[in-house]
């Protein structure tokens, strides 16, 4: 799959860790942990899931003593496990506290989150905001200032509906509240920038529930900053509905080339798998042709020409099958990532989508003749019959992987 080149919103580049996020670098993917951070053990353990599911930032809570005192060693089982992804502190209340008081743990994290709604209200949160960027400073550490909807400051939209109401037209209220986010942000950013952490040490976000809030948001804080912005909407939900809300509104900002990085926030089931939500973002970015992380099986949906469900049990063989192989061809098989594979179910569609993948099938519908041609580059080169279809086209998806992405 060629990527697709953007036009996108300038951003001075920021170094996390292993990671860069922002100039040219590539829309990074990031996740959270949701174990006890206290649980040293327990959170290496998903963290590690994490970075091996794709994760190239892992966020974890920090929220008491307990927590900040577990961090360094959480940092040193992910080392010892010759896992070196940055691990982000998430601040909210105490944070210039504990990161006073935990020397170890200031140093462990790669990247503070602070949200200026959560640290403190008046004189005492300028104070304690100067704390944590002063410790920023002094472990040469990056900050996200991660404003959210649900936590905001409210000095900030009570002072903007007083001069919306000294306006000849007064603006809407949903704009006054756009307005609080960004200005929250940029002048917190700014704000740090005073207290001595540099331009290129500062990440953005303005997280909202709502889509269209979300891309009216982002549209104005691109137009008004350089510095990298995560993406993300804040709690999307379960199931379906948190994947459809965080597509529909990151796939736009996305294409109009706004956002450096991305979390899809998905609430799990109970005991469900946390590593959902890298899928989900890395899937966003190669349907957007941004980046490509896994080859894609092309399938049909069927329809009454396919009685048969052959092709959506080899579909779905075949795409298993690639996601265990994807560890080992990822090291040997360098550029695979960017392979398709069509298994198509008639003869309507099935030729012509197996010549557009770079290795496809296309078998037999209701009535047609009990035969699987099978496409490689473009061009017919098999047709494959009898009981052995599934095994036989896995061995040639396999030597087509070996004979064109092999070193």
């Amino acid at each position: 799959m060629p990527l697709q080149s953007r036009a996108r919103h300038r951003t001075v580049p920021v170094t996390v860790g292993s990671v860069t996020i922002g100039g040219d670098a590539p829309v990074a993917v990031q996740s959270m942990t949701n174990t006890d951070t206290a649980d040293a053990a327990a959170t290496a353990r998903q963290v590690a899931q994490l970075a091996e599911a794709g994760s190239e930032l892992v966020r974890i809570t920090v929220n008491s003593a307990a927590a900040a005192a577990r961090v360094a060693d959480i940092r040193r089982r992910l080392d010892a496990l010759g896992i070196d992804t940055p691990l982000v502190g998430d601040f909210h209340f105490n944070g210039h506290r504990l990161l006073a008081e935990y020397p170890e743990c200031a140093a462990a994290l790669a990247k503070y989150r602070i949200n200026p709604g959560n640290v403190g209200r008046g004189a005492r949160g300028d104070e304690q905001f100067a704390a944590m960027i002063g410790i920023a400073c002094k472990h040469d550490k990056p900050v996200r200032i991660g404003v959210n909807w649900g936590s905001l400051d409210q000095e900030m939209p009570g002072r903007l509906m007083d001069e919306n109401a000294r306006r000849p037209e007064p603006l809407p209220g949903n704009e006054i509240m756009h307005e609080a986010l960004i200005r929250s942000a940029l002048e917190s950013a700014a704000r740090a920038e005073q207290l001595g952490l540099p331009h290129d040490r500062i990440i953005i976000s303005c997280k909202m529930s709502g889509v269209q809030d979300l891309i009216a948001v982002y549209r104005r804080l691109a137009e008004r900053c350089d510095y990298p912005l995560h993406l993300g909407l804040t709690e999307a939900g379960m199931g379906s509905k948190g994947i459809i809300a965080s597509t529909a509104a990151l796939a736009v900002l996305l294409q109009e080339g706004i956002g450096d990085t991305i979390r899809i926030s998905l609430t799990p089931e109970p005991g469900g798998d946390r590593t959902r939500e890298v899928t989900v973002a890395q899937e966003i970015l190669q349907s957007l042709e941004l980046r490509a992380f896994s080859p894609v099986v092309v399938a049909c949906p069927g329809c009454g020409r396919t009685s048969s469900s052959f092709f959506q049990r080899l579909a779905g063989e075949i795409d298993r099958h690639i996601q265990e192989q994807m560890p080992l061809w990822r090291q040997r098989y360098p550029g695979v990532e960017r392979m398709t594979v069509a298994v198509m179910g008639c003869v309507v569609n099935g030729p012509g989508e197996s010549r557009h993948a770079d290795i496809g099938i296309s078998l037999p519908g209701t009535g047609e003749t009990p035969v699987a041609p099978v496409y490689i580059d473009g061009e017919k080169r098999v047709t494959l019959k009898g009981e052995g279809i599934a095994s036989e086209f896995r061995n040639l998806v396999d030597e087509y992987v070996q004979r064109r992405y092999g070193r």
